[in-house]
């Protein structure tokens, strides 16, 4: 029997099980399948090992239990953070502006959309921009000259006065 066919054989035999003993620790049937797929995935990693253990189910079953017990630790934590010092804040969507200059820089062309991005909202210099995008620097240069002029022709004010 070939690696695969017996590690579907395993799975398939004991998932219902290890998925019900995994569900009874977490009480929450979606941490108990990420667990669970967890441990069958490490399991598939080390079978050429594992299925030579008197039990994998029983190797499994640890890896599944560590696990969850791992991820509700780190859930614990978190709860007692946000105890310790409150919530996030939560982060105000974005203004009307934002929203607009999205909305315009969507109508550019890829590589002026890229240039701009990159020259204007990462900060790098023409000749990085260059670099990044694989175009010579008289191209990127025009790139971001006709990206700016056609974001000056979308960009105008709500009243339908084109900003200075």
């Amino acid at each position: 029997m070939s690696d695969v066919d017996g590690f579907d054989e395993f799975y398939r035999g004991s998932r219902s099980r290890l998925l019900g003993f995994v569900y009874s620790l977490t009480g929450n049937l979606t941490e108990a399948q990420d667990a669970v797929q967890e441990a069958y995935i490490r399991a598939w990693q080390r079978w050429p090992t594992v299925h030579r253990y008197d039990d994998p189910e029983a190797w499994t079953r640890v890896v599944a239990t560590r696990i969850a017990v791992s991820r509700w630790r780190s859930l614990r934590s978190r709860a007692r953070a946000y105890l310790r010092h409150g919530a996030v804040e939560s982060v105000p969507g974005p203004n009307a502006d934002s929203v607009a200059v999205v909305a315009a820089l969507r109508q550019l062309p890829e590589e002026q959309r890229v240039a701009i991005a990159l020259y204007y909202l990462v900060g790098l210099p023409v000749a990085e921009v260059a670099r990044e995008t694989a175009a010579p620097v008289g191209t990127v240069k025009a790139r971001l000259h006709r990206g700016r002029a056609a974001l000056a022709g979308l960009l105008t004010d709500v009243e339908g006065v084109p900003d200075a």
